[in-house]
């Protein structure tokens, strides 16, 4: 210890309670004993806890998860998944959002009308909500603020034949397509005009994709053909583009979020996965073999079948070319690096519970926002009943280094209504994949996992379970076609046949 000068203040401080080695009362409380009041003591000098105590604080999280052991290990997994508590901020506002949309009334919808324009293909928000994009059956593009509820501006020859899908690249540059054969870019900020016109297609052209990383535009379209656009080189007269795919009875084309994988659904009820997306590779049907198809039914079926059926290349289910020495090459050029090829093709016929193995038309194809799972609508051979069913994407490792890597499996289905019938449902997921929006006849349905519409990854069945309806809105006087969630604001946007949008909002 360092000596103290005589006379000289302590300057050590005064002893408190529940310190290690220090029992007894601090002066304050012997003063407050003589009657004598007491200044409030400052912060530094409160007393602490004692060590029990303290030790209970320092573990008061071990404990709540059920004590310092195994539990804790628990919990950091639960973490480095990010599904323990406190780990996303954003499932708090997630579950607040959920409890909102539950809240939403048909009652307190906002209409607009879009007078004699045909019936309503698709809707689009911008990517900051600011902006809501309706594609028509008669020619036209209509614009409106979904805030306001205002009309921006009408579109009216935006093509020569009707309007069918709306893609926006970034908040101002989007992109539509027609039946026309042609795609045509728009700029929000000068919308007399368009940016340009592409011409590629031979038939209807049905979807378009982008991809934000390449700035790689990919459409699809009824004459089979996947095309992708280079919009990084575009001009007045268009921009560079090649065949990438083609396949009979292709319906739609989707891209996951990361896009390392490409979907393809037909109207022969196969559905075709490309693994390893590599979009500046062409795909030559003729030069690939034979291509087979498999239902998702169990583990050892899926292991027995991709064992067994070979590489899954380009081509269609209606398509056979008997090339085994091109099969043959490219095991081999497989086994010699260890990998699978880019851009191998997985073709699936999914499970639909109570159908024929014949599969069905899918009609409607979309992808969980994280790309956990893809979200199919399924027609029957007949057209007699409809299906909206979830399959998860299941990863592993290849059975041996040409067979696919992942295959489907059906975790959620539902019936829905068929009406309308050879009309296209467009559904979609919310911007966190909790809920879906389906239409329903006359309406549209709010689809859950569960009844708390947890995430899909919090609750896979074992077995195949239907979806939970979280509620139904029904607001319009015709069938509903299509439906999309505000990817900002709690929101959800509905067109019908007759060409009527409806805007669903909470009722406060």
């Amino acid at each position: 210890r360092s000596p103290r000068r005589p006379g000289a203040p302590s300057l050590s401080p005064a002893p408190r309670s529940g310190e290690l080695g220090l029992p007894g009362a601090p002066e304050s409380s012997a003063a407050s004993a003589q009657g004598e009041p007491s200044p409030p003591s400052p912060p530094r000098r409160r007393p602490r806890p004692d060590c029990k105590a303290e030790s209970r604080g320092r573990h008061g999280l071990c404990a709540g998860l059920g004590g310092p052991g195994a539990r804790l290990f628990g919990w950091l997994k639960e973490r480095s998944l990010g599904r323990g508590l406190f780990v996303d901020p954003a499932r708090d506002n997630f579950r607040t959002m959920t409890s909102l949309y539950g809240s939403i009334h048909p009652a307190d919808s906002v209409y607009l009308s879009t007078r004699t324009h045909g019936a309503v293909f698709n809707l689009e928000y911008s990517p900051d909500g600011s902006v809501l994009t309706v594609a028509c059956e008669q020619t036209e593009v209509l614009l409106f603020d979904p805030i306001s509820s205002k009309h921006i501006k009408t579109l009216s020859e935006a093509h020569e034949d009707c309007v069918n899908n709306i893609r926006f690249l970034d908040n101002r540059l989007f992109a539509t397509c027609s039946d026309d054969t042609t795609i045509a870019l728009w700029d929000l900020r000068k919308l007399n005009t368009k940016v340009c016109t592409l011409h590629g297609h031979t038939s209807w052209v049905k979807n378009i994709e982008y991809d934000t990383n390449t700035r790689l535009l990919v459409t699809s379209g009824f004459d089979g053909n996947v095309i992708i656009w280079d919009t990084n080189r575009y001009t007045e007269d268009g921009c560079p583009h090649k065949k990438f795919f083609h396949t009979r009875f292709l319906m739609r084309m989707r891209l996951t979020p990361d896009c390392s994988k490409m979907l393809i659904s037909t109207s022969s009820g196969y559905l075709l996965i490309l693994h390893d997306l590599d979009l500046t590779k062409s795909l030559e049907v003729g030069s690939y073999p034979i291509l087979r198809a498999r239902r998702t039914t169990s583990s050892s079926d899926l292991t027995t079948s991709s064992s067994s059926s070979g590489p899954r290349v380009s081509g269609s289910p209606c398509h056979h070319s008997d090339s085994n020495s091109s099969e043959k090459h490219m095991s081999r050029a497989s086994q010699r690096e260890g990998v699978s090829p880019r851009n191998s093709l997985e073709v699936v016929t999914p499970e639909v519970l109570g159908e024929s193995d014949h599969g069905n038309c899918i009609t409607s194809l979309q992808l969980h926002p994280k790309g956990w799972a893809t979200l199919l609508r399924c027609s029957s051979n007949s057209d007699d009943e409809e299906c909206t069913c979830v399959y998860e994407f299941q990863e592993g490792a290849p059975v041996r280094p040409v067979s696919p890597r992942c295959s489907l499996r059906l975790t959620h289905y539902i019936e829905e209504a068929n009406v309308g019938r050879g009309y296209i449902k467009e559904l979609c997921f919310s911007p966190d994949g909790r809920m879906i929006s389906s239409p329903h006849g006359y309406g549209i349905r709010l689809l859950g996992f569960d009844k708390q519409c947890s995430e899909l990854v919090d609750c896979l069945p074992k077995e195949a379970s239907p979806l939970r309806v979280i509620r139904s809105l029904y607001s319009h006087n015709d069938v509903v076609l299509t439906t999309k969630f505000s990817p900002t604001h709690c929101q959800i946007a509905s067109g019908c046949l007759s060409g009527r949008v409806s805007l669903y909002q909470p009722k406060f």
